[in-house]
């Protein structure tokens, strides 16, 4: 299997992916969060490549409708339309990622905290003492009305409707252009032939006159 070295300048991290990997693919199993940038509703995540760009899959119509000449002639790709198609060193320069607002829940989160310091030993114990027998009460309940046979059926059948979807959701997500028929659900050529060869049947012969 060919092989391409790729390098994250702005991470300082680099290996090694087979070809035929998207960056973002890439990006994801060296622990690469990317940052994105939203078109006509729809977020990308996008990247520089300075180095290697030849070795990449042509820009897609994706990224030739919403990203400018300007930016594509500067090496900016999106992420998940990218793939690997030859051997060789890929070097790409990641957008730095902006940090989001603190949702209210963590506001409320370190108001509290606040709060637990400023009281007194003797509260504190007993606030503890009663978070953790609410929790214990709760852990108890749903053990003893849980069935655990119907649960782990259940896990089961939801880990692999899962595994389902996500292959489905990734076959969807690669661009029309890197998409076969199999992908989309359509038999393969193969498949057609050999389907209409199992349904070809062969005509008996008469039986010969007895003599």
């Amino acid at each position: 299997m060919q092989q391409a070295e790729i390098k994250f300048e702005r991470e300082d991290l680099e290996g090694l992916v087979a070809v035929g990997t998207y960056l973002a693919e890439a990006a994801r199993r060296m622990g690469i969060e990317l940052a994105v940038e939203e078109f006509d509703e729809t977020e990308y995540a996008i990247v520089k490549i300075s180095r290697g760009s030849e070795l990449l899959s042509a820009p897609t119509k994706t990224e030739i409708e919403n990203l400018s000449d300007e930016r594509l002639a500067g090496g900016e790709r999106f992420a998940d339309q990218a793939k690997i198609e030859r051997a060789g060193e890929i070097t790409i320069m990641t957008t730095k990622k902006q940090e989001p607002e603190k949702p209210e829940y963590e506001a409320k989160r370190e108001a509290y905290r606040r709060e637990f310091e400023e009281l007194p030993l003797e509260k504190k114990v007993a606030s503890l003492v009663e978070l953790e027998s609410i929790a214990l009460s709760e852990t108890l309940s749903f053990v003893i009305n849980s069935p655990y046979k119907i649960v782990g059926a259940l896990m089961d059948v939801l880990a692999e409707f899962g595994l389902k979807m996500e292959a489905d959701a990734k076959n969807q997500a690669r661009p029309a252009e890197h998409r076969t028929a199999e992908d989309d659900g359509q038999p393969s050529d193969g498949e057609k032939n050999k389907s209409r060869k199992t349904t070809r049947v062969k005509k008996s012969e008469p039986p010969s006159p007895s003599v």
